[in-house]
């Protein structure tokens, strides 16, 4: 018999009913590494992508007039609530002038980008992504609008000057780019914009017009 002494008092269970029985380690018979080694970083995305596929909404599909302009309206209160909340927040407009142009409703988007520049016009970004929208659907002259009045209200801004002779330039308003051009340098730019006005005549072998402009040039930085 076993000598149980000073063993606790174990009820009516047997001392081998209370032995906690531990696992067997098992040995790694192959200690050589795999061909193919797996990093987090390629553990980790695929991770991501199966809980972001789990919680992903489903997609809605609206045929009935009457449920697609329900759906219309509720989607509007919310971007009114949200520019009403935060005002400031660039982003928020962009979105709601970007899902309206998605509703292929334009003259709603156009209130939108224009209600955004109210807030603040002198985010030059706003410009350049109320133009694209123009330009992308093809609304040439509200796009020339657009532009006209950025370059307007911001003259100093050079990549505005840039995108609308981009624009009429690939357009092939040759005499409408020239013009642009001119109204640029009147703000007398630095020497790059001068340069960029010379390549541009120089493109369409206007050497007389480029030369002239350089002469300008040299006057105006001593170049």
């Amino acid at each position: 018999m076993a000598n149980l002494e000073g063993v606790p008092n174990l009820g009516y269970l047997t001392l081998k009913e209370t032995e906690v029985k531990l696992p067997r380690l098992t040995r790694v018979k192959i200690k050589t590494p795999a061909p193919i080694q797996i990093t987090a970083e390629q553990i980790l995305p695929e991770a991501r992508e199966r809980h972001e596929s789990e919680i992903r909404p489903p997609k809605q599909k609206i045929t009935d007039p009457t449920e697609l302009a329900d759906y219309r309206l509720r989607k509007r209160n919310e971007f009114e609530d949200l520019v009403s909340r935060v005002r400031w927040n660039k982003s928020v407009w962009v979105k709601y002038a970007k899902w309206e142009e998605s509703q292929k409703d334009f003259n709603r988007a156009r209130s939108v980008w224009e209600r955004a520049l109210d807030v603040d016009y002198r985010d030059h970004t706003m410009w350049l992504k109320y133009a694209d929208v123009e330009m992308k659907n093809k609304f040439i002259n509200h796009a020339r609008n657009v532009w006209d009045r950025a370059v307007t209200l911001l003259p100093r801004v050079d990549q505005l000057w840039y995108k609308y002779i981009h624009m009429e330039e690939m357009l092939g308003n040759v005499a409408g780019a020239r013009q642009i051009f001119e109204r640029w340098m009147n703000w007398e730019p630095e020497q790059e914009a001068w340069l960029s006005y010379i390549e541009f005549e120089l493109r369409y072998n206007e050497i007389e017009r480029a030369r002239a402009i350089n002469e300008r040039l040299t006057i105006k930085h001593g170049v």
